[in-house]
């Protein structure tokens, strides 16, 4: 169900604000690459079940991981941000 569904939620609340867009891999056989360009187009297709839940959570999911990838390289690189990392950790 569609108003039950968190990946769609992300897609709406977070993927296409940041990105503007969301490009699905698929495989040739099931259409290939397709870029929505916008949620209610990403929505329509998945409703009408030409985008699969199994191709829509990894582009979600490497959609999250190239927001965070930044943060997670700030405090891997960053000596301060890392020193306080630790420090949280340790709590």
């Amino acid at each position: 169900m569609v108003a039950e569904n968190p990946i769609l939620d992300y897609c709406v609340s977070i993927v296409f604000p940041s990105f503007g867009k969301m490009t699905i891999n698929r495989k040739p056989e099931h259409g290939g690459t397709i870029t929505y360009t916008s949620y209610e187009e990403l929505k329509a297709d998945f409703i009408s079940e030409k985008l699969h839940p199994g191709e829509l959570k990894p582009a979600v999911a490497k959609a999250i991981n190239d927001l965070l990838q930044p943060v997670r390289d700030h405090f891997e690189n960053d000596p301060y941000a890392k020193k306080l990392l630790t420090q949280i950790k340790q709590w």
